[in-house]
């Protein structure tokens, strides 16, 4: 098991090494394999119990969508068929959408139920 971030580095490093002399060929029973297989583990779980990034805001999900679409605030609201005003106060966070306008938001931005719902 990994416990702080010098074993982490070092798990990581090493990783790297053994993925330079292992590869599909190798036999499952190889001590690189073998030793590959546990270090991959162990950092995947550090990973995930120290770095996770846990799950998106409807926020940043809509400010990601209005970079990736390359649009304005103020189209986006018409696209959803909101006020500028209401729009704004979802990206900041100081009001939650109607369900009506949660479902435009699935539809027209293809974000996820779960995320506009925020559960």
């Amino acid at each position: 098991m990994i416990e702080n971030k010098a074993q982490y580095d070092w798990a990581v490093k090493r990783v790297d090494e053994l993925l330079k002399i292992v590869n599909d060929e190798t036999p499952q029973t190889d001590p690189n394999m073998i030793e590959l297989k546990l270090l991959s583990d162990m950092v995947a779980d550090y990973s995930e119990a120290n770095f996770a990034i846990g799950e998106p805001k409807l926020t940043d999900i809509l400010k990601l969508r209005m970079f990736e679409m390359g649009i304005t605030q103020s189209k986006l609201a018409s696209i959803i068929g909101v006020s500028q005003s209401r729009l704004s106060e979802y990206l900041t966070g100081k009001s939650e959408p109607t369900l009506k306008v949660g479902r435009e938001m699935c539809r027209k931005l293809e974000i996820p139920a779960e995320i506009v719902l925020g559960v």
